[in-house]
């Protein structure tokens, strides 16, 4: 391994070079034992100019990192791994089996989407024929070489991944993969622990396993993206929406749910199938439009050992539009049934196709299962008004719009003070990120009620050292 660490203090050290006062780009960086290990590698999101600069160029030498430890599979979390291993890196990405799996799925998928990116870039704003697009971010040779420096390390089974340095994951129950990370760190004589804990997932969502409590340590870097929210309860939203669905139906309509490919889509749709099974819901026909929504269904299938299933009498199949024209004959189609489509936020997908055709129908239903960002579509979709502006055009907002929130795959503050609570008096200190400021601030101040003293949340840049 190649040794580049100008550590000069007695312990590791951990500079946050994304998701810090932000929930993009999670990115940070592990000095230690002589090593530099990198956690998470993730595309930023937001303002173009901007996302576009940081995630082309790393604030270190890619070539210098010796491994990275990945969290799980979401493209803000692993996202940038490609443009990494295009710099220069070429060591080892630790991660569980099935963050692997859906690794080669989901970065493939990234990959096409920044190259179109890239075209529609330079056709919109290039400076002449001679100029030409930007550069492609990465290209799917370059997904596919990350993929293949992966090194599969299962739950609970320790893993030296250099001298002085041993890596233990743990399930938090985000997603299918998803892993907190435990660093072990023999250096200078003493042992110390780093707990990374990715994205936590909700308790009582028997969908995955729930998330492992976290242990202590002596620095905690922990996810605070609803640090100051509670989830509503799966039998309330279940409630909402049987009154959704049931009426949309009487009155001839689509029900249609943006979601994003990984994680929520799978969630929707294993309660959708088991409260039709139940009788929650009437029995209506289920499309899910996300090609790339089809491939991760099936590296689920693969894990079925750990995943729930739905499977009874009475549970309805699932239909996965994978072309371009089954999705247009789906969007014109006047049969009333349940759609869900790619694009979370309404921003991109094919969830706009449904949108254009369906965002003036007063019998459809647009239900909002996700986070929606202050500048995005389904955030303007929600706004009181009779129109909403997008694709150059001003649409009448005729269509039903609902928001749920009980599909959150994220720990909510009651969750946090379940998994962290039996560690509060142990761990040294805690570092809130992945979380807008006043979700970490809410969370903050829980965490200090609870027993924990040192506990803050960095900005870009800032060092935490364990000494």
């Amino acid at each position: 391994m190649k040794r580049y660490s100008t550590q000069t203090n007695d312990g590791p050290r951990v500079t946050f070079w994304g998701a810090a006062q932000s929930v993009t780009g999670s990115m940070h960086l592990v000095e230690a034992a002589g090593r530099r290990i990198l956690l998470d590698c993730g595309l930023v999101h937001g303002k173009k100019d901007e996302a576009r600069k940081r995630n082309a160029s790393f604030p270190f030498a890619p070539l210098s990192i010796d491994a990275v430890v990945l969290s799980h599979a979401h493209i803000d979390h692993c996202g940038n791994l490609p443009n990494l291993v295009r710099q220069g890196f070429d060591g080892p990405i630790y991660c569980t089996p099935a963050t692997r799996d859906l690794l080669a799925v989901v970065l493939g998928d990234s990959a096409r989407v920044k190259g179109h990116a890239a075209v529609a870039v330079g056709a919109t704003h290039g400076n002449g024929a001679a100029s030409g697009p930007p550069p492609r971010l990465y290209t799917r040779s370059d997904a596919d070489r990350a993929v293949l420096q992966c090194v599969a390390v299962p739950y609970e089974m320790p893993h030296e991944i250099a001298a002085g340095i041993q890596l233990r994951f743990l399930d938090a129950g985000h997603i299918l993969g998803s892993a907190m990370a435990e660093l072990t760190v023999t250096q200078s004589g003493k042992v110390s622990r780093i707990l990374f804990t990715g994205d936590l997932g909700r308790r009582g969502l028997p969908f995955l396993r729930e998330p492992s409590d976290v242990p202590s340590s002596d620095l905690l870097i922990c996810e605070s993206t609803y640090g100051g929210r509670f989830h509503e309860g799966m039998e309330q939203t279940a409630v909402k929406m049987s009154e959704v669905v049931r009426r949309t139906l009487a009155r001839g309509g689509k029900v249609l749910i943006p979601a994003f490919s990984l994680g929520r889509t799978q969630i929707v749709v294993h309660y959708l199938r088991c409260w039709m099974r139940d009788g929650l819901l009437p029995q209506t026909p289920i499309y899910v439009d996300s090609p790339l929504a089809a491939d991760i269904a099936e590296v689920y299938e693969r894990y079925s050992d750990v995943v729930e299933t739905a499977e009874g009498p009475g549970t309805p199949d699932v239909t996965y539009v994978r072309t371009a024209e089954d999705s247009k004959a789906l969007s014109e189609s006047s049969d009333p049934c349940i759609v869900v489509a790619s694009g979370g936020m309404c921003d991109t997908g094919r969830i706009l196709t449904y949108l254009r055709q369906y965002i003036d129908d007063p019998r459809a239903t647009i239900v909002l299962v996700s986070y929606q960002a202050t500048h995005s579509l389904g955030a303007k979709l929600l706004e009181k008004g009779p129109t909403v502006r997008f694709h150059g055009h001003v649409w009448n907002k005729w269509a039903e719009v609902v928001e749920l929130k009980g599909f959150s795959g994220h720990a909510d503050q009651k969750d946090f003070m379940a998994l962290l609570g039996a560690s509060a008096g142990k761990t040294r200190q805690v570092r809130l990120v992945h979380g807008e400021p006043e979700q970490a601030a809410a969370l903050a101040k829980s965490l200090r009620e609870h027993g924990f003293t040192d506990v803050k949340a960095p900005h870009l840049k800032d060092t935490a050292e364990v000494a």
